[in-house]
């Protein structure tokens, strides 16, 4: 097994190449997840991730020997896990990548009728490319298509020579009347010229320079946990499977919403043209305290079926009263028998809460881990 410093520092290694695969807000710091996964499971152990993000904490089950199952609602952080457990082979990616390239020109006229958000953030080669790429990358089910997508979606927006895209945030894709105001003020209304195919190369080339990482039985399911986690924990009762850590941060009360935050990502994805907050339960921000908490506890029930007697459970949630008090009351609810241990994260002026992301200091940012066992 590779040592752990070698994949948190440098890019030596395939594992550390692919660990940190994928900009995403809110996401567990990789130090972070690597630390809990080794020091409350063991080599050979099951982890669970219900709120997997860009699956980090899958990633460091997998890489440090560890079965780890994962899933995750927002298609933007389960492309960039699953392809980062498992990508499809270099070869067959630049071939994928030519072929969609190839198809750019037939799309010459409907560039035209685009709003002027999209003509002024990419140049028409670059433009055309990804609306061919957005027609005909199958990446909900075919492995290449898959690698070939989140590598665009890595670069779609950033700032002008790290992307495809005029100036803009990595993370967070802004709102479309704003970037266009602010290209405007900044006499930035013409895009810079690329060409996506000879970019997209070499960003393939560098991931690939050191092969594919290494990790053990491990996956990311597409969806909603409180669905799919029913015949989950069916399999897993029936075939006696087991998991010892459940390691999760749940979306936090009336903050996150991923689909709102990487709206021009999910555009790439098929979504649409127009940016705006979905109304897909369990997909937007959550207002309703009634239908989060029973999220939370609909998702932590069915974990707790699938647990060992003997098990760890370590949540990272806000420190605000409701979300804490949630969380908190729901765990002990389905591990009853489970020590409770409670540790604040003290803020430093480079920490990124999902409270803080939003920059409403009202909401005295701040999380807290809930870490509960039984020996």
């Amino acid at each position: 097994m590779i040592a752990k410093e070698k994949i948190l520092k440098g890019f030596e290694t395939a594992e550390a190449r692919w660990a940190r695969f994928g900009p995403y807000y809110a996401m567990f710091p990789l130090e972070f997840a690597f630390d809990v996964v080794e020091k409350y499971s063991k080599n050979g152990d099951y982890i669970i991730d219900p709120f997997a993000g860009r699956c980090s904490s899958i990633y460091a089950g997998g890489v440090l020997g560890r079965n780890s199952l994962g899933l995750e609602i927002n298609p933007v952080g389960w492309l960039y896990g699953t392809v980062k457990l498992h990508p499809a082979e270099k070869e067959e990616v630049i071939d994928r990548l030519l072929e969609i390239y190839s198809k750019r020109n037939y799309y010459n006229r409907a560039i035209q009728k685009m709003p002027e958000f999209y003509r002024i953030c990419y140049c028409d080669e670059v433009l055309k490319f990804l609306l061919a790429a957005r027609t005909h990358l199958d990446w909900r089910n075919n492995k290449v298509d898959a690698t070939l997508m989140s590598i665009l979606l890595i670069y779609l927006h950033a700032k002008i020579g790290e992307g495809l895209s005029n100036q803009m945030r990595m993370t967070k894709s802004m709102g479309m009347n704003y970037s266009v105001q602010w290209w405007k003020k900044n006499n930035m209304t013409t895009p810079p010229e690329i060409n996506p195919c000879d970019f997209i190369l070499k960003k393939i080339e560098w991931r690939y320079e050191k092969g594919k990482p290494k990790v053990s039985e491990s996956a990311v399911v597409f969806g909603d946990s409180s669905n799919k986690l029913i015949s989950i924990a069916e399999r897993a009762i029936n075939n006696d499977i087991k998991f010892s850590l459940l390691f999760t941060s749940p979306p936090y009360y009336s903050i996150t919403d991923y689909h709102a935050d990487q709206w021009l990502r999910l555009w790439l994805l098929g979504g649409s043209e127009n940016p705006q907050s979905l109304k897909d339960k369990h997909k937007g921000r959550f207002v309703n305290k009634q239908e989060y908490y029973d999220l939370l506890d609909n998702v932590f029930g069915l974990c707790a079926k699938m647990m060992k007697r003997e098990s760890t459970v370590y949540v990272r949630t806000d420190k605000r009263e409701f979300t804490f008090n949630s969380t908190l009351e729901i765990l002990k609810r389905h591990f009853p028998n489970h020590s409770v241990k409670i540790v604040e994260k003290p803020l430093t002026k480079d920490t990124k809460t999902q409270t803080k992301l939003f920059g409403d200091k009202t909401m005295k940012p701040g999380e807290v881990d809930i870490i509960m066992s039984r020996k």
